[in-house]
């Protein structure tokens, strides 16, 4: 395990969800999830806090006030709440771009973080060699050895017609790059998957493709991978084994991908007749 960690990343909300993140809240309770079982958890975080200041802004702000958290091994968990909440920061906390202020993120040391835009990510002239890019650096592995793990790849993330090897990424539609830049990540058999926000945009076909491939990743490792995936849309929710609402920096509720849904759907039905 490694003690890692980010400088946040804000983005334009979701339509699906962005009424209910507008919700005042007089008072937040910081939710701790955690568990006793140390071999079933594969991310750890205890009473992290990380504050920053903004380009331009006279006054830091808080980022992470003191998140609890507790991830599953082998499990698809995901991320929600208004922008500035922290999730991208704890995110990238988890992935090692960064130092927390105070308090503890311990993560695998072998993970993979995949971007919101896939043109930051998918640069080489074919989808072959941008999946199999890192592992040319692995003088032990042949050119075959590296062409079946591509292949692999690609299959998990259903890039498997027989031209996907060999087909030019300046021709793939954003869903499909993104599906080509998470079998990059997996290339690498990492433990930990980390997803910023993948699906905002993408259109509805491509948003269910690209989900799905993260969905069957993680079943088909066998306990191997987990994924963390940040989102703002509450229909994606159908796919995580749990997940964790935040606002404020803090974790306010965590559940199953139903109770997280419902917990919103109350946030807006108190939000709207408020109006």
């Amino acid at each position: 395990m490694t003690r890692a960690l980010a400088h946040p990343s804000q983005h334009a909300p979701s339509t699906s969800v962005s009424r209910a993140f507008r919700r005042p809240r007089a008072s937040a309770t910081t939710v701790c999830a955690t568990t006793n079982d140390l071999e079933d958890v594969a991310v750890r975080v205890r009473e992290a806090r990380k504050r920053f200041t903004p380009d331009g802004a006279a006054a830091p702000v808080t980022a992470l006030d003191g998140v609890w958290l507790d991830v599953k091994r082998g499990t698809l968990f995901m991320l929600l709440g208004p922008n500035g909440c922290g999730k991208s920061t704890l995110l990238r906390t988890l992935a090692g771009l960064g130092t927390l202020d105070s308090g503890e993120a311990d993560a695998p040391e072998r993970k993979a973080f995949v971007f919101q835009n896939p043109d930051h990510q998918v640069i080489m002239p074919t989808v072959g060699a941008d999946v199999g890019f890192g592992l040319g650096r692995n003088p032990d592995m042949s050119e075959r050895e590296i062409r079946e793990r591509v292949v692999r790849a690609l299959k998990t993330v259903n890039l498997s017609d027989e031209d996907a090897y060999e087909r030019q990424t300046s021709t793939l539609s954003g869903g499909q790059k993104q599906r080509v830049a998470i079998a990059g990540a997996l290339v690498e058999e990492p433990e930990l998957l980390l997803l910023d926000e993948l699906t905002t945009f993408l259109d509805e076909a491509d948003q269910r493709q690209v989900i799905e491939s993260v969905r069957r990743a993680v079943d088909e490792s066998n306990g191997r991978t987990t994924a963390i995936w940040v989102t703002h849309r509450l229909e994606e929710l159908e796919f995580c084994d749990g997940a964790a609402y935040m606002e404020n920096g803090r974790v306010r509720k965590v559940g199953t991908g139903r109770e997280i849904r419902a917990f919103i759907r109350q946030m807006q039905d108190a939000y709207v007749p408020a109006l």
